[in-house]
Order: structure tokens, then sequence, then C-alpha cells
């Protein structure tokens, strides 16, 4: 893995980084990220009881919707086919508290890192959306990159104590 930025030309200009020359292969990458919230809004996310619906449905569409939509959200990221956008909700009661995470695929010449951190993004903004009303002291934090496979650089995993969701 290079140590110099690969976004910047000689001049420090911002540019994008030219990929058509590499091979492409399956690449996958999983992200992560929490929302901790009163405990009476976990509970009524988990009885449905949310005026604006079931919050991890609309979460989940919000979060596959973000990652096909991030090369229009983040500069310099390439549009891509993506293959696959999944996202689980990983509740924690008596904690006031529920993960994220997001497993993005494609088969193509650059990775979907910025895709799979863009979905659990977009999926904790809308949860915190859904509940503003009622919990408006949420707290979003935690976003990061779990693993990454496939590319020039193979593959990454975040080594953490507890690299699972904790269910």
């Amino acid at each position: 893995m290079s140590d110099s930025f690969t976004h910047f030309d000689e001049e420090g200009k911002a540019v994008m980084v030219e990929v058509g020359e590499k091979n492409s292969t399956r690449r996958t990458a999983v992200a992560r990220a929490e929302v901790r919230m009163r405990e009476a809004t976990l509970t009524r996310i988990l009885d449905r009881t949310v005026e604006k619906g079931d919050v991890f449905s609309v979460a989940r569409l919000a979060g596959i919707m973000a990652a096909k939509k991030t090369p229009d959200l983040i500069p310099l990221c390439h549009p891509l086919l993506l293959s696959s956008v999944s996202l689980e909700f990983f509740p924690h009661p008596g904690e006031g508290r529920v993960e994220i995470e997001a497993r993005v695929r494609v088969t193509g010449t650059t990775g979907v890192e910025m895709e799979a951190l863009t979905a659990v993004s977009a999926a904790a903004l809308t949860i915190y959306d859904m509940c503003k009303a009622v919990d408006k002291e949420m707290v979003i934090s935690e976003i990061r990159l779990m693993e990454k496979h496939g590319g020039k650089s193979g593959s990454f995993l975040r080594a953490e104590v507890d690299s699972q969701p904790r269910r």
C-alpha cells in the first residue's frame, strides 16, 4: 500500500484516479456505525410504534439508495455498477443503541469502501430523522470500515477486540 495521496496531481490539484488500466476483480467492503439513544426510543423502534413508520425498513432503503448515490455525494468517487448492497441492524435493548452494518459488493476496477461507509451513514441519519421528534439527543458515532477485500491492495480487516457486531 502506498503512503502517497492518489487524488492529487504533481501540482496539488484534485484529480479523479485513473482506474481504466486496473484489472476488474470481485470487491467487497463492510462498514459499521452506531446510533445511541434513550432506551424508550429504542423500545418504540422495536415495537414499531414510531409515527413515521418502520424505522429499520426505511433506514435500510436509505442506506441502499445512498450507496448507489455515493459518487454524487463524495467528490472524485467513481460511479460503480454495484452488484449488492445489504444492511443489517443490531439493536441492544438495555443499552439504548443500534449497530448498523453495510456490506457492499462489486466486480470492478475500484473498491466499494466509500459506498459502504455512505450506506451506514445514511441509515444512521435516517434513524435520527425518524425518531428526532421524541429524542433529539441521539448520537451517531463509530462510523468505520471493518473490512475490504479485492483489488491490488488485497484485504483489510480492522483489528478490534470485538470485530463482530454485538447482537
